[in-house]
């Protein structure tokens, strides 16, 4: 089988998936869907990434698992199209969660039970920390795409309404 030449998209979104937690293919099937113009299924993400129908199976079920990507039935067949947000917002309200569930959360988990040990002041303070950063990215993940980008703009410059001294 000839493989597909990776485009730099695909290895961008190889590397961040690594990043994420998740696998090299899942990033390449995840810029194949993103990219794409239509929903693709299963068979053309064999076509358009080069990898095994069974490695697409796999990445495809992780996507779902991670609520990266959504199947839908194709009008007319009885295969899946999958998609994904195109809106770049609405991907990092989707990263800001996975990263809550796989990281932020079992780091607090394990401390609240350290805490609950009372061996170190410290770790209650850490804990107490995680406490508030899971909050916080909790209610990052759960605002729309456009509260999040309205909650993540920089500030806006102080207006210049002073009054200048006169020279003289």
């Amino acid at each position: 089988m000839m493989q597909a030449p990776q485009t730099e998209l695909a290895a961008y979104f190889a590397d961040a998936a690594a990043q994420l937690g998740l696998s090299r293919p899942a990033g390449q099937c995840f810029a194949a869907v993103w990219h794409a113009a239509t929903p693709p299924d299963a068979d053309a993400l064999v076509a358009l990434t080069g990898l095994s129908r069974s490695a697409v199976s796999t990445a495809m079920k992780e996507l779902r698992e991670a609520g990266l990507v959504q199947a839908q039935r194709l009008p007319g067949t009885r295969r899946e199209g999958f998609t994904a947000p195109s809106d770049p917002w609405a991907l990092l309200r989707l990263h800001i969660a996975l990263r809550l569930h796989r990281d932020i959360a079992p780091m607090r988990d394990r401390l609240r039970l350290l805490r609950a040990s009372g061996e170190d002041a410290r770790v209650a303070d850490m804990a107490d920390m995680l406490e508030v950063v899971a909050l916080w990215l909790g209610r990052l993940s759960d605002t729309t795409p456009d509260t999040l980008a309205a909650e993540m703009a920089p500030p806006k410059p102080e207006s210049r309404n002073r009054k200048k001294k006169k020279k003289g």
